[in-house]
């Protein structure tokens, strides 16, 4: 990084951060070369605007292309992946708001029955990417009235122009009970889950049985499931301030180092980096970009990490363009959500 912030070179670097004003509502901006995000899901929504090369994200049945003046919205609980889509990487802005906000400012200004949601994934709208950049810039700048005020703009015009009921699907057959009762289970042992074998004949399943059932209920086999789990427990952990070694025998980890290559994969920050991000927004001390080289470096050991100069948002990632290279490639079979479930743990 140079001193004013802008890249210095091919660097991958990512800042995920709440600005305390805003309560409900996680950011990351970040730009990826090499990073794959596994398959995981998110308790609330995702925003993301691209606003350099190609984001590729991996859904159950579909594989997105986003480039530069679109935007990616996942809904609550869908499981999904994401990596670059061609050799430059992606560069983005992303909101992470509650189920709660969202629901708020639908309750506002659409009139939607039920639960609002999104039907689509990827959309082309630069002014919405636009409008997600400033929101970040405005809580960059410590300007709430305008952070919150654009927020809500945003987001209502993807609500009014995008947005949809959530189906909720019935799940009375006894598959899908015996996965429901399998993820109760595995939420109330996350430090010594029992293996897929003695957890089917605990529900009184096989355990191909289970596995099909659970990966139809919730995108994703037991034991992605399960680390997806661990991390958001651990992500509690930390913003309650609790140290990240400690946080990752708490939540069934091995040590710090297997929290730190988990929680990194899925949250794209490690926990030190997450955890600093959560402080006083407004010192600039607090500031962290953490280039993705120290990650990989420090895989296998405590971590201790650089502070670079956060870039300028008046020089960072201008506007979107209006032409976005963008596409949704279905796919009945396999598609890129289906790699990285091997349980690396």
């Amino acid at each position: 990084m140079t001193q004013n912030g802008r890249m210095a070179g091919k660097g991958e670097w990512a800042r995920h951060w709440r600005y305390e004003r805003l309560p409900g509502l996680d950011l990351l901006q970040a730009r990826y070369l090499r990073h794959t995000f596994p398959r995981h899901s998110h308790d609330g929504y995702v925003f993301g605007a691209v606003t350099r090369g190609v984001e590729e994200v991996g859904l159950p049945d579909a594989t997105v292309h986003a480039g530069p003046g679109s935007v990616v919205m996942i809904n609550p609980e869908v499981a999904h992946t994401a990596r670059a889509g061609g050799p430059d990487g992606w560069s983005y802005f992303t909101l992470y708001p509650s189920a709660d906000v969202v629901a708020e400012i639908a309750a506002e200004t659409v009139t939607v029955r039920g639960t609002a949601g999104f039907g689509e994934t990827i959309v082309t709208d630069p002014q919405a990417a636009q409008l997600i950049v400033e929101v970040h810039r405005a809580a960059e700048q410590g300007n709430a009235l305008a952070a919150d005020s654009l927020l809500r703009i945003v987001l209502a015009r993807l609500l009014r122009e995008h947005g949809t009921a959530l189906a909720h699907r019935p799940r009375r057959s006894a598959g899908a009970r015996a996965a429901s009762r399998a993820r109760e289970l595995l939420e109330g042992n996350m430090t010594d889950p029992p293996s897929l074998e003695i957890l089917a004949a605990d529900l009184g399943t096989s355990p191909f049985a289970l596995l099909r059932a659970f990966r139809d209920a919730y995108g994703m086999p037991p034991h992605a499931w399960l680390t997806n789990a661990r991390v958001r427990a651990a992500r509690g952990l930390l913003e309650r301030g609790t140290a990240p070694a400690e946080a990752a025998v708490a939540v069934g980890f091995t040590d710090q180092p297997h929290l730190n290559r988990h929680f990194t994969r899925i949250v794209g920050v490690p926990p030190g980096a997450y955890q600093q991000g959560r402080k006083n927004v407004q010192d600039p001390d607090a500031t962290l970009l953490v280039p993705s080289g120290t990650w990989q470096q420090n895989r296998q050991q405590p971590q201790t990490y650089e502070q670079p100069t956060a870039p300028d948002p008046s020089t960072t990632e201008r506007s979107p363009s209006p032409t976005p290279p963008s596409s949704v490639t279905r796919s009945a079979s396999a598609s890129p959500s289906d790699s990285p479930d091997s349980p690396s743990e």
